[in-house]
């Protein structure tokens, strides 16, 4: 009888391959954060209020969250991950999230897609702001 693959070893095989592929789309990362799955703990700390300007916001790369403030005390926390391609998204000017890969950019509000070729906005993620302190929930 010839050897046939079990539906088991196919998909480990599968996994096994993929693992190191997924790895090595990140996208460069400039500041030596890293482009695996953040294991921030609830609670950590990200920023001051105040370094999050009105009408912009700062990426946290290796925690992979976007913050934003569109109006003067309304902050909004976003996946930092690009729903074209997943790449990290590179910063937030000029009323958008914007990523270097492949030029989509999001909205500050909400994380509507502004321009493509990413066709999903991105995902709210859970912060909250206690004094001056801006934490990921």
């Amino acid at each position: 009888m010839p050897h046939s693959a079990t539906r088991r070893t196919i998909l480990l095989t599968t996994a096994a391959t993929a693992l190191p592929l997924t790895a090595a789309c990140g996208g460069g990362d400039d500041d030596g954060g890293s482009a695996a799955a953040s294991s921030s703990p609830a609670g950590q700390d990200l920023a001051k209020a105040g370094d999050i300007p009105v009408g912009g916001g700062k990426v946290f790369k290796e925690q992979k969250v976007v913050v934003t403030q569109p109006e003067k005390d309304d902050f909004k926390a976003f996946s930092a991950v690009c729903t074209h391609q997943g790449c990290v998204v590179a910063d937030v000017s000029g009323g958008t999230i914007n990523c270097a890969c492949h030029g989509s950019k999001f909205a500050i509000a909400d994380g509507a897609v502004k321009q493509g070729p990413a066709t999903e906005p991105l995902p709210a993620e859970q912060i909250t702001v206690e004094g001056n302190s801006v934490r990921l929930a």
